[in-house]
């Protein structure tokens, strides 16, 4: 079922979070290696009587569940909650932008507006500016105003893990200005610091 934040079922076609209500059957997941405190904190506290799937997603009118992202892929603006995938989607459409990553960033009116990282295409002549501008365009034609999406920083590489995850936690922290912590299985912790510098520099 959809839960929201709150832990009230979501409205049918709203954006919440996929959870199933114990007891799970048997042979499903049981726990964390010789760490079973973890394992509830992790899945089983913020929604008690349901094991928390850590995704995203919403039920349509007939009982079908949509599975959309992660939870931490959600970005709450002003009390709607976007997709970061959504968004990263619209952005490499544009063909200026080779790839991206869009995380949150702290606002003291919508408690967050989305930031899109991106990387321009070695080819790209345009200037930023103006990239910004059409990718802001295609944003609102194809969510809305209610994305409230105008920031983007153009930096050389997206952090990623070996798999090519985002690391989005670290990611969110470092735009905010947070201690942020680089996991071992980021393919190129380097390009942390060159965000940093690009951030800096805005």
């Amino acid at each position: 079922m959809i839960l929201d934040n709150n832990k009230q079922t979501a409205k049918t076609k709203t954006l919440g979070n996929i959870v199933v209500k114990l007891p799970l059957p048997p042979g499903a997941f049981s726990g964390l290696w010789e760490n079973q405190e973890m394992t509830e904190k992790i899945y089983f506290q913020k929604f008690p009587g349901y094991y928390d799937t850590m995704d995203a997603g919403y039920m349509d009118e007939e009982g079908y569940l949509y599975v959309l992202s992660r939870v931490d892929d959600v970005i709450n603006i002003a009390g709607h909650r976007i997709s970061a995938g959504a968004i990263e989607e619209i952005i490499l459409s544009h063909g200026a932008v080779t790839d991206c990553a869009v995380v949150g960033l702290e606002d003291a009116l919508k408690g967050h507006v989305p930031l899109a990282l991106c990387v321009l295409r070695n080819d790209v002549k345009i200037e930023e500016e103006k990239v910004l501008e059409g990718i802001v365009k295609c944003v609102r034609q194809n969510l809305g105003p209610v994305a409230a999406f105008q920031k983007a920083v153009f930096v050389k590489q997206i952090p990623k893990t070996r798999s090519g995850k985002i690391p989005r936690s670290a990611l969110s922290a470092l735009v905010n200005g947070n201690p942020y912590q680089i996991t071992p299985t980021i393919e190129d912790p380097h390009a942390f610091k060159h965000i940093e510098e690009v951030l800096k520099n805005k």
